[in-house]
């Protein structure tokens, strides 16, 4: 199995000391991953550090050297209690909205990278959370490509290219052929969880590849099954972390 990473959560006010140790350790073992850029981060829970202004050139700095970066929702802000298509949380910037809101919203957001001089056709759904009205108004907008899902290949949905995630991270280490992808956010990263990122990759890295790999590959039909599947395991994975959260609370 080949595996790739993204790092979510990737605006002008981040935590830029953990961005740029995770930078380091990217560059050092040439995987590069994918970032997803909010194009206007309106999260409070996003905002870390004094926002860069230096951070839209540094972003197209990366883009050349080959990594690649994608359209992290709009503004971050979740709207809706809709799971939607791939329910891993139980909340959405886009799912359950109307597609002329949806459109919108998408369209506002490309527009801000590409006045940014930032052009991407992958989408990464904050949250995960998106519904078929999503994939429609994606793809009238021109985008070819979402980061999630999940299974070992790409595969072709309405139109649109997955590239999946892994369901579990112990699932990416095996000996079955295809790729996936291992999911990072990056903001408040101790030093531990970057250890063990470095030790991860070191003892992989013959399998850890640049995330600009998943193009190689060929991307066939989702099937009826495997579109079921993935819907419920992704709800009964997001439900074992809402009732984990649950019952921490109540520890």
């Amino acid at each position: 199995m080949k595996i790739a990473f993204r790092m979510d959560d990737i605006t002008p006010d981040m935590d830029w000391k953990s961005f740029e140790a995770f930078e380091q350790l990217f560059e050092r073992y040439g995987c590069y991953p994918l970032l997803g850029i909010v194009p206007d981060n309106l999260d409070p829970k996003l905002s870390v550090d004094p926002a860069r202004e230096a951070f839209w050139k540094k972003m197209q700095e990366l883009q050349e050297k080959g990594w690649t970066l994608s359209m992290h929702g709009c503004h971050h802000v979740y709207t809706t209690k809709r799971g939607g298509s791939f329910p891993l949380n139980a909340q959405s910037e886009f799912a359950g909205k109307s597609y002329e809101e949806q459109y919108q919203l998408l369209e506002s957001g490309q527009k801000k990278l590409l006045d940014r001089d930032i052009e991407t056709k992958l989408f990464m759904a904050p949250g995960h959370t998106f519904d078929k009205t999503t994939l429609r108004a994606l793809k009238a907008l021109g985008f070819t490509h979402v980061t999630d899902g999940f299974g070992d290949l790409p595969y072709v949905r309405s139109g649109i290219t997955f590239l999946p995630i892994a369901f579990l991270r112990k699932y990416a280490f095996s000996d079955r052929e295809g790729m996936t992808t291992i999911v990072i956010h990056a903001n408040h990263s101790t030093v531990a969880e970057l250890k063990a990122y470095e030790e991860m990759i070191d003892a992989n890295r013959e399998n850890i590849v640049p995330y600009s790999d998943f193009f190689k590959l060929e991307a066939r039909p989702q099937c009826m099954t495997a579109r079921i599947r993935e819907y419920v395991l992704a709800f009964g994975k997001g439900l074992a972390a809402r009732l984990g959260r649950l019952k921490n609370q109540h520890a």
